[in-house]
């Protein structure tokens, strides 16, 4: 048993197409068809019209000015 996701395409008189990968031998088969609510076009617009994410920056500074984080500093041999 193979479980296979993929886009079909469904046309005004119910019929379904799909592409499967090439290594399904043709011939016919019993499968399963799991229909999602929306079509996948109003998914893609809903998306498009939520606002952007705006995250808060504020600046923190150094934890210290003693520490600093010179490539030299952090991978000296001691």
């Amino acid at each position: 048993m193979k479980t296979i996701e993929t886009i079909a395409t469904v046309t005004k008189d119910g019929k379904i197409t799909a592409q499967l990968a090439l290594d399904i031998p043709e011939g016919e088969y019993q499968v399963v068809i799991v229909i999602d609510e929306k079509p996948l076009v109003e998914k893609v617009e809903s998306k498009e019209k939520k606002a952007p994410l705006k995250f808060s920056a504020y600046p923190v500074g150094l934890v210290s000015e003693s520490l600093t984080f010179r490539r030299e500093d952090l991978y000296a041999n001691d």
